[in-house]
């Protein structure tokens, strides 16, 4: 008989069908309270893991992200966000999910059970041993993510998870877990809800970390976003004007010409 897990444990609440939108609401809230101390307690993982794919990433390295349903689109999401925001290229930090492309909007049937397909999917990307692989899965049973996190252990790549259990089975087949133990959902059983935001924290964490200590930021402006709307032409506008004390013509001239803040800055520095 298997012992159940924190995440399919029965909600705290009951007759939910009977509460006003009033009381549904302000009961969700205080469950999503308990979110913030669960995260808090996973910093020192968090932390180590950070550092070592830093490490990697200095030589050449990339992260993954792989995951199921809610998991897996939270990991698609967090990579999708990368290049715009820091103007890396968007085979840096990549984000699979059990299902392929099709499984982010609809759910792809038995997809995330095929304990060989997670590794597969990595294979098609040649990872080395500079690469780290994150499996993300709230119950931390997923086969398609502890597969792929065996392989790559194995193989020499730094591994990790961020999971919802405690003791999961994948948090046993990494090197770094992060076990974030939010406690039974509002609805029983839905791990979109406080299992995936303390997810989407986390990934927040680990990439924004990541790419201020690889230099893709200057004080605590994204100098290297890409410009692909009016708004953020006028933020990098706003930033140049400050940093450099131009009047907001020659800012945004000098923004379009060069193409990012960062490439402004440098150049400016070096005519001085």
């Amino acid at each position: 008989m298997t012992t159940e897990s924190t995440t399919e444990a029965d909600s705290l609440y009951n007759d939910l069908e009977q509460k006003s939108v009033k009381e549904l609401l302000l009961s969700i809230h205080e469950e999503d309270k308990k979110i913030l101390p669960a995260v808090y307690q996973t910093i020192p993982q968090i932390e180590k893991l950070v550092e070592q794919t830093y490490q990697r990433m200095k030589k050449g390295g990339r992260l993954f992200y792989m995951g199921a349903g809610t998991s897996g689109r939270l990991g698609i999401l967090d990579a999708s966000e990368i290049p715009p925001t820091f103007g890396v290229g968007h085979d840096l930090v990549i984000g699979l999910i059990a299902g392929g492309d099709r499984a982010i909007r609809k759910a792809v049937e038995m997809a995330e059970d095929d304990e060989k397909q997670g590794w597969k999917d990595l294979e098609k990307y040649q990872v080395n041993k500079l690469d780290t692989i994150v499996g993300i899965a709230a119950s931390g049973r997923t086969p398609y993510v502890i597969g792929a996190v065996k392989k790559a252990r194995a193989e020499g790549l730094l591994t990790g998870c961020i999971v919802n259990n405690n003791g999961s089975a994948l948090a046993q087949s990494v090197d770094i877990a992060i076990e974030a133990i939010v406690g039974p959902e509002f609805l029983t059983g839905s791990t979109r809800m406080k299992s995936g935001t303390s997810q989407k924290l986390i990934l927040n964490m680990i990439t924004t970390s990541l790419m201020i200590k690889l230099g893709r930021v200057k004080g605590n402006k994204m100098v290297n976003m890409q410009l692909t709307n009016q708004k953020l032409i006028n933020r990098g506008t706003r930033m140049i004007m400050a940093e450099l004390g131009y009047d907001e013509v020659k800012a945004k001239r000098l923004l379009l010409l060069h193409g990012s803040v960062n490439d402004v800055l440098l150049a400016e520095n070096d005519e001085k």
